[in-house]
């Protein structure tokens, strides 16, 4: 079997966000749930996954990693910084 990209849900203080979803992503989620429910042995709702997935996304993108970078380095202000 093989491994998937995610390996656990962090249960952290979640924050609302409503996005809509074409109907083949939300089958894919609806189906990478299930996958990952059997491997752990875990019921998975697969609103849980989004989040990991969207960080892992982000984590992994070098492009966005690099623009982050720069705009830090410019002292730019985002969410949890504050303007010097």
């Amino acid at each position: 079997m093989s491994k998937l990209r995610l390996d656990g849900i962090l249960d952290e203080k979640p924050v609302k966000l409503t996005v809509d979803l074409p109907a083949a992503i939300h089958r894919d989620l609806l189906a990478y749930a299930d996958v990952l429910g059997r491997e752990t042995g875990k019921t998975i709702d697969p609103a849980k996954l989004v989040a990991p997935m969207l960080g892992r996304f982000m984590a992994t993108d070098r492009a966005f990693a690099k623009a982050r970078k720069a705009a830090r380095g410019a002292g730019a202000t985002g969410p949890g910084r504050e303007a010097k």
